[in-house]
């Protein structure tokens, strides 16, 4: 790795999507684009766990990245506005990532683009669709990349859906149903300090993977959104919806149902549950389309239960974010989760190496080109290429906070959101 030819990135967060996904992934960047890995969080503590990661000391020896705060302070002591120094002090157009809970996105987007950064930021972007518009077009004045971690854009069957789709081989998709439940064990985690009615559901985060696939899949726009939700409470006493049923309405008439849920048993097989089936019609013909994600052919049982939920029996998916052994030191992730944080990463790396020595004038102008392009590719998310996400994760937080409410997407040349009366 040449070091100048390299990015910084600051990892904003040090929850669960950064120990799962991001920081090995970033890890691995490490031994070619990345040069200083940073992680700024609320708290010391997280941290710490990252820090004493054994399975990062196994897989990337000798790697490692600068706390903030210092692990030196109190586990308890919070620092709500650190990140805001410290992004101040990162030199400009390196790499951001924001996984933080979905309704901080907005805020801490906005600061890293107004500090010269690029950003890749965990999906939902943002829950108003004005916001990823305010995001679009600063990004756009500035040159600066935005990406969204929709990663199920990057898994293969997805990639041969679309292709398919737009030869005509499926047919027009014209019903389907989708699934996502998450462990039950996230209700014990810190999921309880932040995932609460005023904030999320899950609909919007996790839900709004299937939405986008399927816009993703075929490029039909979502035009009125109906989420139900049931509401239990975590056990600090908070009140969220634990489950959530949602229903989206296409252009072309088509319906797709979402059911969403905290609530995939610890003790049973898969990590999670999560499935999409789509319908088509043709010509006197049906097409079909089925996704059993949760499952890829893949069983393990192991002599002690591993794990979060400590399983011995497992239904291994090999796809998502494995690390696994390679001719290099430690171990190398693999799966379309990492290829979705190398595609934004290496978009940004690729924009700073092909204006370096430019004049300001003609560097701002190829980085727009390169961002153009990436946008009309439309395989990295990005809010020029995604933002109908951002409707309807507004319509469907409208939707669930006034129970199940159907609430129409309004296109044009201002886009927004209706209540249906």
């Amino acid at each position: 790795m040449n070091p100048e030819k390299a990015l910084d990135v600051l990892i904003i967060g040090g929850g669960m999507i950064t120990n799962d996904l991001i920081l090995p992934s970033i890890y691995h960047l490490q031994r070619s684009i990345v040069r200083r890995i940073s992680v700024c969080a609320l708290q010391s503590a997280p941290l710490r766990a990252l820090k004493e990661n054994p399975e990062f000391q196994e897989c990337f020896p000798g790697q490692n990245f600068t706390p903030h705060p210092s692990l030196d302070e109190a586990p308890d002591k919070v620092f709500p506005e650190l990140y805001k120094s410290v992004l101040a002090a990162l030199e400009p157009r390196n790499a951001v990532i924001v996984a933080l809970p979905d309704h901080l996105h907005y805020p801490v987007v906005m600061e890293a683009l107004r500090c010269n950064q690029h950003v890749l930021c965990v999906k939902p972007l943002v829950q108003e669709y004005r916001h990823a518009v305010e995001i679009e077009h600063l990004a756009r004045e500035k040159g600066l990349f935005v990406g969204v971690e929709y990663h199920k854009r990057f898994d293969t069957r997805a990639l041969m859906a679309k292709h398919h789709y737009a030869r005509g081989d499926f047919g027009t998709f014209i019903m389907g149903e989708a699934k996502m439940i998450e462990p039950y064990y996230y209700r014990h985690s810190n999921f309880q300090n932040w995932f609460t009615t005023e904030n999320s559901d899950p609909f919007t985060y996790v839900g709004c993977h299937y939405v986008d696939l399927v816009y993703f899949i075929t490029g039909l726009r979502p035009v009125s959104v109906s989420v139900a939700g049931v509401k239990g409470r975590f056990p600090n006493g908070k009140e969220g919806y634990m489950w959530a049923n949602g229903r989206v309405i296409f252009e072309n008439g088509a319906i797709l149902s979402v059911t969403d849920g905290l609530g995939y048993p610890d003790e049973g097989a898969g990590s999670n549950e999560q499935c999409l089936s789509m319908f088509f019609e043709g010509d006197d013909k049906a097409g079909l389309l089925k996704h059993d994600d949760q499952f890829r052919g893949v069983s393990h049982c192991y002599l002690e239960g591993i794990g979060c939920a400590g399983s011995h029996f497992n239904f291994v998916s090999p796809d998502f974010f494995r690390l696994v052994p390679w001719q290099g030191p430690g171990r190398r992730p693999v799966g379309y989760g990492f290829e979705s944080i190398a595609a934004s990463i290496n978009a940004m790396h690729q924009i700073e190496q092909e204006t370096r020595g430019m004049s300001d004038a003609d560097a701002l102008r190829r980085r727009r080109e390169i961002i153009a392009e990436i946008d009309q590719k439309g395989i990295i998310a990005t809010p020029a290429n995604s933002s109908v996400n951002e409707l309807v994760m507004e319509a469907a937080r409208c939707s669930i906070l006034n129970d199940g409410l159907i609430v129409d997407i309004c296109y044009g040349a201002t886009p927004h959101i209706q209540q249906r009366s």
